[in-house]
Parts: C-alpha cells; structure tokens; sequence
C-alpha cells in the first residue's frame, strides 16, 4: 500500500515525450508505503513491513552489483524501458488491459507491486510521508555530492537547477564541508531555500549578458573544483562541464537527459583533465543505502522537511504536477 508519494520531474518527462515509455502507464517511483502481502518464495519482507520502492533494484547477482563501483542493477527498467515486472507481466489491468509500468515502481497508484529486489525495508517509526523522498529525489541529488563527486572540504561547487533534486545536491555539498556552494537557476524564487540549505552564491543567467561557465570561471578564478547539471538539458550539461576546472575539475550528469538529443562539445575540455560523470540515484546501491539514510534522517544527520512545499491529497496529483511545471 503506497502511503505517501513524491512528484518528480522524471514522472512528467514521460509525459512530454522526453522520456519515452510505452503507454497506457502508471507513473510515479519516489514513494513509501506499507507490504500488504507477500507472493511465495519472498523472505526478506514480510506484511506490515514499513518499506520504500526501488526504481534502482539490488538483485545482488549481476555485474553491477557484484562491483564495489556500480549501481545501477542490470534489473532495472530504466534502460528496457518494457514496463513490465522481471517475469514480463505487468500486475495492473483496467477492464482486463494491461498498464505498464514505471521504473519498476509505478506508485501513482494506491496499491503496487514490487519485485522483492525492488524494495527496501525500514524504519518502522520514520514518517513515510517525510522519507518518501529517499525513494528518489533526496538520495540522487545528496549521494551525487558525498557519493558520486565526493565533493571535499574546502572546495568550491556549482549546481545547476534548484528543484528538489539540486536543493539535496546543496545539501551535500554543504554537509560534505565545501566552502563555497553556488546555486544556478533561472527562477530566482528558489534562491532563499538554497540558501537556508547551505549555498552561498545565487545567481540568475538571465542577469548576464555573457555564457554562464563564464561567469563562474570570473567568479572563482579558474572554475569551479565540481559542478552537477540537475536539469536535464543538454545546453547546461555542456555549460556544467565548461565551467569547471580545466585541469582537475569534475563535472556530473544528474538530470535524465531528454530522448533523441545529442551533445556536441570541444573535446579539448576533457583532454586538458576534466572528469564528465553520470549519476544515476546518487551512486548508492538501493537496498543497502536506503534503510541507512532513512537512519540518518531519524538521527537528525540529514533534513528533509524543506523539501516539502506541499502536501496534497492523492485526488489532487494533476495539482501537483501544474505546481511543477510553474516552478512552485
């Protein structure tokens, strides 16, 4: 049973086409709920369990997993994108048609069902409709930072995109003791959140006359030591990487990019020493990660609450999506 579900600007990719995903289709993958039942053969889960989906598995079986290095489970749906659980049937129906999923996931719904690599047993006091947020948007923006980029003191970062998603890369960077955070975005109504999380310079391209790598680069002196797109544009990927240190700088690919576009960029960036990452759900492999950052939370060592600008009742989602879409 999902008890409290987050809005994602990954969910609304699907619909606008930049995601494409077979439809019809139930959306949603940032969630937290409670196991209602078990099929045969599950043993690490159990009913009243307190849990969160996975749109990143952990079978603990394939390449990825076995890595110190990797994961992103080749169980994912992510890259198939068939909509349909392991087995290859879907589990949702409507007048006996069947509805795919999503990422695995699909937690648009009141109830779902998950693979039981696909879900992560936790907490049974956290608040589910605090901790949803670990399902996706808090970990891949806060794991980007610490886990990712490993982000040092001392150092000096660049987000790009205040959403929920860049507010928890602030919040890494900032717990990872860098010592100048600076928030990029063109809706400078996300600036006062950014800075009670922990940036320190805002700024707004759309106050410049020239490219922003370049308004960073005079900034800093001779660009940023890590930068991280949390859009999912190909202008601000490039613009990302080119603001970063020539020599030593690191820069990471949080937003999904959006389908059928290509990049083109002056490969002379890279060969001088950059590093261009991607990060897929902050690094962390799910299973694992998930119940310890739901620890931290309990714990205080991590802040959720300011994340939230809303909570509205299931009936209300397409509310939520509008509210997104104007940046609210």
């Amino acid at each position: 049973q999902i008890v409290a579900t987050g809005i994602c600007r990954t969910d609304d990719h699907v619909i606008t086409g930049a995601l494409v995903m077979p439809f019809p289709i139930i959306l949603g993958h940032e969630a937290a709920g409670v196991v209602e039942s078990v099929g045969e053969g599950v043993t690490s889960i159990k009913p009243g369990d307190k849990v969160i989906p996975l749109f990143v598995p952990q079978c603990g079986e394939c390449s990825n997993c076995l890595s110190a290095k990797g994961n992103l489970c080749s169980k994912n749906d992510a890259g198939t994108s068939a909509g349909l659980m392991p087995d290859g049937i879907t589990r949702f129906t409507c007048k006996g048609k069947a509805i795919h999923r999503f990422f695995g996931t699909s937690t648009f719904t009141e109830y779902t069902v998950v693979h039981e690599s696909a879900v992560a047993k936790i907490d049974p006091a956290a608040p589910l409709e605090k901790v949803c947020l670990i399902g996706c948007g808090f970990s891949t923006g806060y794991g980007a930072a610490v886990h990712t980029a490993k982000v040092e003191p001392g150092s000096t970062c660049a987000i790009f995109g205040l959403g929920g998603v860049g507010l928890s890369v602030v919040i890494g960077c900032k717990a990872a003791g860098a010592s100048r955070i600076i928030a990029i975005d063109i809706n400078s109504s996300k600036f006062a959140k950014a800075k009670e999380l922990g940036a320190t310079d805002c700024i707004n391209p759309k106050d410049f006359k020239k490219p922003i790598h370049e308004v960073l680069i005079e900034m800093t002196g001779h660009g940023v030591d890590y930068s991280f797109e949390v859009i999912g544009h190909t202008e601000t990927m490039a613009a990302a990487l080119a603001c970063c240190q020539y020599n030593y700088g690191v820069s990471v690919i949080v937003g999904v990019p959006p389908a059928a576009q290509k990049i083109t960029f002056d490969p002379m960036l890279l060969f001088s020493g950059r590093t261009w990452k991607g990060s897929i759900f902050g690094g962390w492999k799910s299973k694992d990660s998930v119940p310890k950052l739901v620890a931290d939370y309990m714990k205080k060592k991590i802040v959720l609450d300011p994340l939230i600008t809303h909570t509205l009742p299931f009936t209300n989602i397409n509310e939520g999506f509008d509210l997104l879409r104007t940046g609210k």
